[in-house]
């Protein structure tokens, strides 16, 4: 297992009052910083808002960001798509300009390295209702046809662990999920029912949260972190762990502690 964080976690968020936004100032700081403090794996961030300053959905910004990458040994191995969750193509009428975009920033993922396309299906994207999976299902296995091999879009969400089985199964082996740590101990799920999806588990997000509440430390939280490990070792994941973790105001030493407690288990 491999312990990466999400971008914008080492500076300043740019966007007042938001946990997640993509540092278009301080993109290079940060991974000079991550680097400069033991980490070699990042996942990238997209916002919707000022998308086209992103370096994955434009060409020339995307080279600069292959440049930077390999100066600094800096690996990116997932994309979170907060512009889904903001913008999700299944909930308007004109979906095709939305569908444009995430096909946009497959293929420039693929220049980067990205093997994973990070879909949050939560908050503002959360499903509805049927008629908007099987809309969202029929779309995403067209898009899916521009993965490069290898690549795998992985979905966040929100279903009960049951229901979010029965949505894998009407999908192949080009999708799979983003489990969210903070995410089950808010919802409040039992993680014995999660463990029957966890053969589609391809990425995590490492964070805590109370019961229904917002994210705090790790350990600080309703996440049983002690028997998640031990069944990640039984299992035997081989994947990332994300640190996308609460925010203090010293950025580079919190996730520093945050880190430290992960290492215990792992």
């Amino acid at each position: 297992m491999n312990i990466g964080f999400m971008q914008g976690r080492f500076v300043d968020s740019e966007k007042k009052n938001t946990l997640q936004y993509f540092p278009a100032r301080n993109w290079k700081k940060e991974i000079t910083l991550s680097k400069k403090n033991g980490f070699n794996i990042m996942e990238w961030t997209i916002n919707y808002e000022n998308i086209n300053q992103n370096h994955l959905y434009s060409q020339k910004k995307n080279d600069e960001l292959l440049k930077f990458l390999k100066t600094n040994s800096i690996k990116i191995t997932s994309v979170t798509c907060d512009f889904f969750m903001q913008k999700p193509f299944f909930k308007v009428k004109n979906s095709g300009k939305l569908l444009s975009d995430l096909k946009k920033v497959i293929q420039f993922s693929k220049k980067v390295g990205v093997k994973y396309i990070v879909l949050p299906l939560v908050d503002q994207s959360s499903i509805e209702n049927s008629k908007q999976e099987r809309f969202l299902i029929q779309k995403i296995k067209k898009i899916s046809k521009i993965l490069h091999k290898g690549q795998k879009i992985l979905f966040e969400i929100d279903y009960p662990p049951k229901k979010i089985y029965e949505f894998m199964k009407k999908l192949n082996n080009k999708f799979g999920i983003n489990y969210d740590t903070g995410n089950s101990a808010s919802l409040g799920f039992d993680f014995d029912e999660e463990k029957k999806y966890m053969k589609y588990i391809y990425n995590i997000h490492i964070k805590d949260r109370k019961f229904r509440g917002p994210s705090v430390r790790l350990g600080k939280g309703d996440f049983d972190f002690k028997n998640f490990f031990l069944y990640l070792k039984k299992f035997n994941y081989k994947g990332n762990l994300i640190l996308q973790t609460a925010r203090s105001r010293n950025h580079v030493r919190e996730i520093i502690l945050n880190r430290k407690f992960v290492e215990k288990f792992i």
